[in-house]
């Protein structure tokens, strides 16, 4: 029988093996180790994927891959005009690469979504890069790296893109569905959590990053423009707890002007019957979505548990939320932490949102699918609320099956016991998460590398 040290050694032995090597340099991890992976596109080095690579790398004294894959990426970034609709813009981080061989000769092929299922561009890609970088400098004080020019310019095209103006007069950025980690369909479109918060971090991120200097004054100036309300839109009408929901429950319809409560013209029948017995006296969070006409009142995991991390959520919410999923543990975590999103579409709702996806069938996949790549995300923010029994309570549940399941990539089912249909095994994410989750516990000062103080 493995013991506890046997199963973070077996971790660190596979993220060695991921490695991803360019002209003899270690740039990347692949997306997962199986055999046959490579039929698709799990032997490339996906930027979001390789976020908890190298935060493991970068807690274990390794920053070298962590600096080389923020240089070689950058040379990725796309920076010319887009001459034709079908270009990435600029700014655009790919969503993955690979190492290529022609002639004898190495180069990096890099997919920014025209290779993908649906063709879907990545737009977390170049937020999650962000939050790299200052995580790379938080750890090893090397801010020269971010100071130079190539990554001032790589950085101010990353917030041109994301703060242009646009045809919306709302704070939070506008994307298509399933440009993100929930990359396929699931009617996450228009202003949803995960990317908002994201561009949050980024946005904060970037202002430490930034240097103050005349070249770079608009940008600092736009991004100082947009934090407060972005703060404010989403605690303000993305939060929903009991309280919120009677007002919601109570709102009058058709209102026009500017000082009405039922801004988004919300009507009460859209309120799900689930959520009125679900939703705890003291807990709480943040709604997937806020359009017009329009709020998805699904309970997404990434969004909620960076905001904790982040504090866009405040420490009242923050702990409301971790107050949510102690209470309903078996809905949200179950027998594998954690769930990507709660509850499930299903019947019709699922044919006509998923359009009949048969990998989003109810309870998998990206349809309420467990993935252990959030334990990271729920030991960091269990870290910040000071929550820690909620943390090892989450590793003793998912230490115990990752191990003998060849740490797949998700889990089906309402609570998590089967491993998904068409997961991949020995999946770099997962192993990467556990790792950081466990060095997380054992020293919560590396949560700096990630977190943000509250404004």
């Amino acid at each position: 029988m493995k013991t506890k040290n046997d199963l973070v050694l077996e971790a660190w032995t596979l993220l060695d093996k991921s490695i991803i090597y360019y002209h003899g340099r270690p740039i990347g991890t692949v997306a997962a180790l199986e055999t046959g992976s490579e039929a698709v596109n799990y032997d490339q080095c996906f930027v979001r994927d390789f976020v908890l690579s190298a935060l493991a790398f970068l807690i274990s004294g390794k920053p070298e891959i962590v600096r080389n894959f923020l240089i070689e990426t950058l040379k990725l970034q796309s920076n010319e005009p887009q001459m034709d609709s079908f270009q990435p813009g600029p700014g655009l981080m790919p969503a993955s690469f690979k190492v290529v061989l022609k002639d004898g000769e190495e180069y990096l092929s890099a997919d920014f979504g025209e290779h993908a299922i649906a063709r879907v561009p990545p737009i977390d890609s170049c937020l999650w890069w962000v939050i790299l970088l200052r995580a790379y400098v938080k750890s090893t004080g090397d801010i020269s790296l971010a100071h130079q020019p190539e990554f001032q310019q790589g950085i101010k095209l990353i917030l041109e893109m994301c703060l242009v103006h646009r045809f919306a007069m709302y704070p939070t950025m506008l994307v298509p569905d399933g440009a993100f980690m929930i990359d396929r369909r699931m009617g996450v479109y228009e202003h949803p959590l995960e990317i908002q918060v994201l561009f949050y971090a980024a946005l904060r991120a970037a202002i430490e990053l930034i240097l103050p200097n005349d070249d770079n004054a608009f940008c600092i100036n736009k991004i100082n423009q947009r934090l407060a309300p972005l703060t404010y839109h989403l605690r303000e009408y993305y939060w929903i707890d009991l309280n919120r929901l009677n007002e919601i429950y109570r709102f009058k319809g058709e209102e026009f002007g500017r000082k009405v409560a039922n801004r988004f013209n919300i009507y009460a029948n859209s309120i799900p019957a689930w959520l009125t017995e679900w939703l705890p006296d003291d807990g709480g969070y943040l709604v997937g979505n806020l359009g017009s006409g329009r709020m998805d009142f699904r309970f997404f995991t990434l969004g909620n548990l960076m905001a904790i991390i982040t504090s866009l959520a405040s420490e009242q919410e923050s702990q409301s939320i971790m107050n949510l999923i102690e209470q309903r543990w078996n809905d949200l975590v179950g027998n594998m932490p954690m769930k990507i999103c709660f509850p499930a579409l299903e019947g019709l709702e699922w044919q006509i949102v998923t359009g009949c996806d048969p990998k989003n069938n109810p309870w998998s996949y990206h349809n309420g699918g467990n993935w252990p790549v959030l334990l990271w995300l729920l030991t960091a923010a269990a870290q910040k609320t000071n929550r820690l029994e909620i943390a090892h309570r989450a590793i003793d549940v998912a230490q115990n099956r990752l191990f003998e399941d060849k740490w797949p990539e998700y889990y089906d089912g309402k609570n998590g016991r089967l491993i998904g249909k068409e997961a991949r095994k020995r999946q770099t994410w997962t192993f990467a998460g556990f790792l950081v989750a466990k060095e997380l516990v054992s020293n919560p000062s590396h949560l700096k590398l990630i977190s943000f103080d509250i404004q």
